[in-house]
């Protein structure tokens, strides 16, 4: 059995189709399927179920698959630990973030660590709430900006950002003119129409939360993966939503959403998680120390 089997393995099973797996691997089609068939022969056992428009895993499959990537995970996290005890520079940081929070943060974030380690590459990947927490736990993602709760019992973390939850009505809507500077009772918003992110979105879990804790489910008309879609809805009259502070727009050209403070003032708070028990390699300490610091040094301005 050769490492780059399980590679392909994994790739075959995550792509659930060899032509995918194939170009992903960036090798031809018939060496992936006559590696696997030379795998399959070497362990006595079919892995993988073909037929003319799928694969799917078999039993067999299945427990080679989670083995495997246990392995290669294991491998990966010796590389980097090996790369750390020889003090090499040069590095690789994966890192993980919802876009809505990713592109309020990381620009201040990212040129500050390109700046103190200018050979440290950093992947960016952006995903909902929901994904982002499996890829982490898969070892895919080093660490991961998240918000609270998270839902995976495998993942640990540091708190790096707690900002007040505001809410967004429309400019015309008699909330924005009743509050006068005060502020809300999140139970007077329970017959009102929501526009909320889709779910999977660790804040569309916020909003419901707050709206649980206030006695009732949000009447949601419109959702959307993308937070700017959801305050533009508001500043049509479509309906009400949540946000967070670092969203509020000042800039907005013509119509534009009325920010009000709630009862209460909520908060969120935003973490930096990995995997609980998984080396984290210098590049990724010294990715979670130059945020905490770059955020310290923002909020004292």
């Amino acid at each position: 059995m050769e490492f780059r089997q399980l590679i392909y393995a994994i790739q075959i099973a995550s792509e659930r189709n060899f032509s995918r797996a194939a170009e992903k691997l960036h090798i031809a089609q018939p060496s992936l399927s006559q590696q696997l068939s030379k795998l399959e022969k070497e362990l006595g056992v079919l892995l993988f179920k073909r037929s003319t428009n799928s694969v799917e895993l078999t039993h067999a499959g299945s427990v080679f698959v989670n083995k495997a990537r246990h392995i290669v995970d294991m491998t990966e996290q010796l590389r980097r630990e090996m790369e750390d005890l020889a003090d090499l520079r040069k590095g690789r940081v994966v890192v993980g973030s919802v876009p809505m929070t990713g592109a309020h943060v990381l620009p201040d974030v990212l040129p500050a660590f390109r700046a103190a380690y200018p050979e440290i590459e950093v992947v960016l990947i952006e995903e909902t709430s929901r994904n982002l927490e499996e890829l982490t736990v898969s070892g895919n993602t080093d660490v991961c900006l998240l918000s609270l709760p998270l839902n995976e019992p495998a993942l640990t973390y540091q708190p790096v950002i707690e900002e007040e939850i505001c809410l967004a009505v429309p400019p015309d809507h008699p909330i924005a003119s009743a509050s006068r500077g005060g502020l809300v009772p999140l139970d007077s918003l329970r017959d009102e129409p929501f526009i909320l992110l889709k779910k999977g979105q660790g804040f569309r879990a916020i909003a419901h939360d707050l709206c649980g804790k206030a006695g009732f489910e949000p009447r949601v008309v419109f959702e959307s993966g993308n937070i700017e879609t959801v305050q533009a809805l508001v500043a049509a009259g479509m309906g009400i939503s949540f946000v967070p502070r670092m969203i509020v727009r000042g800039d907005w050209s013509g119509r534009a959403p009325v920010y009000l403070s709630l009862e209460g003032r909520p908060t969120r708070t935003l973490v930096l998680a990995y995997r609980k028990g998984r080396y984290l390699s210098n590049a990724a300490e010294a990715f979670i120390e130059t945020f905490t610091r770059t955020i310290r040094n923002l909020r004292r301005e």
